[in-house]
């Protein structure tokens, strides 16, 4: 806003306008002192005032503090320039894959031109509401299943991105978006649940088969080695002999002494 729009705002009033703005003050003369209770408004810290004056803004958003209004002749907007958060309802989307879902969003934004604010769209919040429901279905529709649950982030940001553009003329920044929950279907759950499990098991089975293989390694390379030395294996013999006579049970053991055997092991 220039100063050519200031001066159109504070310009002439006209004729007729003069003759409201005594009548005006006659009114206040007439019924003082009960008229300042009207014509007397304030304004929190957080909080502006825009003033119309027969239709027209006068000068800029005003406030915090106390202010004269004309009766009849003078109308006050409050706009609250605090942050305003609000639940976008659940909607239900399409996704790109052709899948069903319902998600639903928090957008935070506040209004940083009173003017813009009012005088540019009918109700800024209301609009914001609707625009933003709007924006989420259609970002999301372009958007994979996959997509939707691992980059919530990012879909956050595009989302701002957007309503941050579209709300500008509005005099409203968005701060912030977030996605609360994406709610799938009953039956797609059970089906992702049972394809994780599916491949857990996959992975069990693989990580198995590399567990015997590496195990079958290590008894061959610890074959060659005992095969190298006859005593090693004569060793090993009586380390297993130990092992079973440490347990309990009612074993039976027939010895064989291994040098019976030398004979068969060396055809």
């Amino acid at each position: 806003r220039g100063k050519g729009d200031e001066v159109e705002r504070d310009g002439d009033i006209g004729c007729c306008g003069y003759i409201l703005w005594f009548m005006s003050f006659l009114i206040v003369l007439l019924f003082f002192p009960f008229s300042l209770c009207m014509a007397i408004k304030v304004v929190a810290e957080y909080e502006r005032a825009v003033i119309f004056r027969l239709g027209r803004v006068v000068g800029g958003a005003k406030g915090p503090g106390l202010f004269f209004l004309w009766p009849c002749i003078d109308d006050m907007k409050k706009v609250d320039l605090r942050t305003i958060a609000f639940d976008v309802p659940p909607q239900e989307i399409l996704t790109k894959d052709s899948v069903t879902v319902a998600v639903d969003a928090v957008v935070y934004f506040r209004v940083f031109d009173p003017i813009m604010s009012v005088c540019n769209v009918d109700d800024a919040f209301r609009s914001g509401q609707l625009l933003a429901a709007t924006t989420l279905r259609n970002v999301l529709g372009t958007k994979l299943m996959s997509e939707l649950l691992t980059e919530r982030d990012s879909i956050a940001a595009s989302m701002q991105q957007q309503l941050d553009v579209a709300t500008d003329p509005w005099g409203i920044k968005v701060e912030r978006v977030e996605i609360k929950d994406v709610r799938l279907p009953i039956q797609l759950q059970r089906a992702m649940a049972a394809e994780a499990e599916a491949t857990r098991e996959a992975r069990a089975k693989v990580v198995a088969a590399e567990g015997e293989q590496n195990a079958s390694r290590a008894l061959k390379e610890a074959a060659d080695v005992i095969m190298e030395s006859p005593a090693a294996m004569q060793l090993r013999y009586l380390q297993t002999l130990g092992m079973i006579s440490a347990e309990k049970n009612s074993t039976i053991i027939f010895p064989l002494p291994i040098d019976m055997m030398q004979a068969f092991m060396k055809k």
